[in-house]
Formats: C-alpha cells, structure tokens, sequence
C-alpha cells in the first residue's frame, strides 16, 4: 500500500528534526530495519552506505562538523513511495571535510536535493541527498568568486 503525502511529510519532517537536533538514535531510528537501506550524500567522502551501523558513523562524523540555523522549504514532489524535497540551507560549517572541504569553515548556504525513498512499514530505505558543493566552496573562500570567473574571461 503507498503512503499518502501526508505521510512522507510526516516521515521526512521528524527525519530532518533528528538532524536539526543531533539526534543520532532518532536518525538512525527513522529507516527500516526490513529492508536493504541506502543512504548516499553526493558529494561525500565515504560514498553510499548500506547498513545503520554505517548511517550511524557517518551522522557521528557529520553533526559535529555543521551547525544549522534555518532551512528554507523551496519545493516537494511526491510519487507512490518516494518524495523528492528541495530546501536551502543556512548555518555554520565548523568542519568541511564532510563536503570534500577539508579545513574549511565559515557560515554558509546551499541548495539541498533529497531523494527519500520509503520501505513497506513506512520507514526510510533509502535517502540520497546532493548538496550544491559549488555553492558551500565559494562562500568558504575555496572556489573563485563568478566575477573573477567572469574578469579572466574577457
């Protein structure tokens, strides 16, 4: 049976409260234990994970390298068991190396793609998320800035 919209929302809303709290058995708790898992942040340093052991790591590594002040909903499309959800980030990156940024931090914005795709019970088997890594190397000062783009090419 598909999961209504309301319940994606529902899903995916307590998932990124977890995140926005730091609640690491919350997070992990908020995929399903039936099924084969995925979880994928692109770009990363650690590629796709299939197991809540390794989801669990990776949150370990991930919470105290970021400090989110407001994510700003920009869109959500739905399908029969999959969500897609579009939001711009803002806080403080303490530690870039999360986002191939090693070394790097400062505060920060960037677009957010999320790909949730949910098991039978309900539960995440699957979020992918691609973070506009462009946008996070610029504003740390990585990444030249598009009106030197834009001098070296005149």
């Amino acid at each position: 049976m598909a999961l209504t919209r309301q319940q994606m929302d529902d899903q995916v809303n307590q998932h990124f409260m977890y995140e926005a709290t730091d609640d690491i058995d919350g997070v992990v708790g908020s995929f399903t234990e039936n099924e084969e898992i995925r979880h994928e942040a692109v770009p990363s340093p650690v590629g796709p994970l299939t197991s809540l052991a390794q989801v669990r790591s990776y949150y370990e590594m991930l919470f105290p390298s970021v400090r989110g002040e407001s994510v700003t909903p920009i869109m959500r499309l739905y399908g029969d068991d999959f969500l897609v959800d579009e939001t711009l980030w803002t806080g403080e990156i303490i530690d870039g190396h999360w986002c191939l940024s090693d070394g790097m931090s400062g505060r920060a914005s960037a677009r957010l793609l999320h790909v949730f795709e949910f098991a039978a019970d309900g539960k995440i088997k699957s979020e992918r998320v691609w973070i506009d890594l462009a946008a996070i190397q610029q504003q740390l000062g990585a990444a030249e800035q598009p009106s030197d783009i834009a001098a070296a090419h005149r």
